[in-house]
């Protein structure tokens, strides 16, 4: 029976049945975990649950903004500017090695309002539903991924990421009758919320697997820029691609944005690359969909992009905190520091939603409940007993709140 809703005149109208089909929100859940608790007052709260960045955005992005406000008088094409391409191409070109001019800034590369957008409408262009599709993701996730594959009529297939799996998704877990279903793979390398980085012989076994099996790969890679040691920054599936021939990028699409690198989340800046055939069906969507960056942002992106300076001092201050917290947490919590990314993923000595929820109690932080960011499968859920923290807030508050949590643990 079709999903329907009662209007104000009584009568009902018909609503897109798939939409029965999404899960609560992860932090929908932590609302209803937190609910009528009152932590003490005493306390400043500290909110290590939302992975949106605290760092300043650099001012010469709020400038350029700012001056280019007398584009608010025309459209922006969907497309974007050839500035901003241009800029994103020779990013990509530079930060992973790629060969001078694979990367074609008219064909190749499409301006997106922030990656979550572009990520959800990817697998609206990309999916045959009269195939009975299957759609690969990481366990846990970002869960944008499966609601995507939901609303586009496919079945979300979930890949642990364990300790065992060095938690990075089990693809050699995946037999060929579930590849031969895939008609999409989205991946997230630096991954939210473990921080493991896929290396590029495994990305290359992904690339020929998708060539195999004829299915496309997204890899969000919205964390690379965060990242410990500067001389080993996180592989990229385009560089994978590159690396062993494939420089058309064939089935290769990558996802990118300024939220973390550049601590604009609310520019609402990113891209889109790869696969030129893929990205002209991509592009034909999004004119539908009426998804055009505002001109300003494009400007402002622009400069961003062309920027390295504000990225390396960005690092420097994610370094220091991890190193700090890990000092304090080490010897309480089953704990280590991440490959990339800005987000800790500790063991909990008790469930998940208990630690997080007898935390907000006690010492006034928020944190998110592993399990409420996976999915069980087969009786086992990768999130559980754990939790993910998110080092956003400044230096002083991420050591507060390392010396709270390592005092509620010494009371469980």
């Amino acid at each position: 029976m079709p999903y329907t809703t009662r209007l104000s005149n009584n009568k009902t109208a018909p609503m897109n049945p798939d939409l029965d089909r999404l899960q609560p929100y992860p932090f929908e859940k932590l609302a209803a975990l937190k609910e009528g608790i009152s932590p003490s007052t005493r306390l400043e709260h500290i909110a290590l649950s939302i992975g949106e960045p605290k760092h300043p955005t650099p001012s010469f992005i709020t400038e350029a903004v700012l001056t280019h406000l007398h584009g608010l008088s025309g459209y922006p094409t969907t497309k974007g500017t050839l500035e901003l391409r241009q800029a994103i191409a020779h990013w990509l070109t530079h930060r992973f090695k790629l060969p001078p001019q694979s990367i074609n800034p008219e064909t190749q590369v499409l301006p997106v309002n922030g990656t979550r957008e572009a990520l959800f409408a990817f697998a609206q262009t990309v999916i045959d539903r009269s195939q009975d599709p299957l759609v690969l993701m990481p366990n846990p996730f970002y869960q944008i991924y499966e609601g995507a594959a939901l609303l586009a009529g496919a079945t979300p297939h979930y890949l642990p990421c364990t300790a065992e799996s060095a938690l990075s998704p089990d693809f050699e877990a995946v037999d060929d009758t579930t590849w031969g279903r895939c008609q999409l793979l989205y991946l997230c390398s630096p991954h939210n919320p473990t921080g493991a980085v896929i290396d590029i012989p495994t990305l290359q076994r992904l690339i020929n697997l998708a060539e195999k099996h004829d299915f496309i790969i997204a890899s969000d890679e919205c964390y690379s820029e965060i990242y410990p040691n500067e001389a080993l920054p996180p592989a990229g599936l385009l560089q994978a691609a590159a690396e062993m021939g494939h420089h058309n990028y064939r089935r290769c699409v990558v996802f990118n944005s300024l939220s973390k690198r550049s601590n604009a989340p609310g520019l609402r800046s990113g891209f889109v690359a790869g696969d030129a055939d893929i990205l002209k069906l991509f592009l034909r969507y999004r004119t539908y969909h009426g998804s055009a960056m505002p001109l300003q942002t494009q400007a402002a992106s622009s400069k961003a992009w062309g920027d390295e300076a504000h990225v390396v001092k960005n690092r420097t201050l994610y370094r220091e905190k991890f190193s700090t917290v890990l000092d304090i947490l080490s010897n309480t919590l089953e704990i280590n520091s991440p490959d990339a990314g800005f987000y800790l993923w500790p063991k909990t000595p008790i469930s998940d939603p208990d630690f997080a929820q007898g935390l907000f109690a006690q010492q006034n932080i928020t944190v998110v409940p592993g399990s409420y960011l996976s999915r069980e499968v087969n009786g086992i859920n990768p999130g559980q007993n754990r939790i993910r923290m998110a080092l956003v807030a400044p230096l002083d508050e991420c050591i507060d709140a390392a010396q709270r949590i390592k005092h509620y643990i010494k009371l469980i």
